[in-house]
């Protein structure tokens, strides 16, 4: 892929891959997913650009702001028990 849009596309979609993975129990091709990033660097920006567009998604259905979305994201992020080690 050449140019900015489809390589950020293309993040997004891996980005994706490993969630949709990893919720199927999948933890293999999560992990290969993971993987085929190559640099810390297009990893990071893949799951920015998904968080980004999935808020984005979110702000549309409810109508909430993007202050008060990732207000209630922290709290819940805050108030969650850590998975069991494993």
């Amino acid at each position: 892929m050449t140019g900015p849009v489809p390589v950020a596309a293309d993040l997004v979609q891996r980005a994706a891959g490993v969630i949709a993975a990893r919720h199927r129990g999948d933890l293999a091709g999560a992990e290969a997913l993971l993987a085929s990033f190559e640099t810390d660097q297009a990893r990071t920006l893949g799951f920015y650009l998904l968080a980004d567009l999935a808020l984005g998604l979110v702000r549309a259905q409810t109508g909430q702001s993007l202050d008060d979305l990732v207000r209630e994201l922290t709290l819940l992020v805050a108030t969650t028990p850590p998975p069991p080690p494993g």
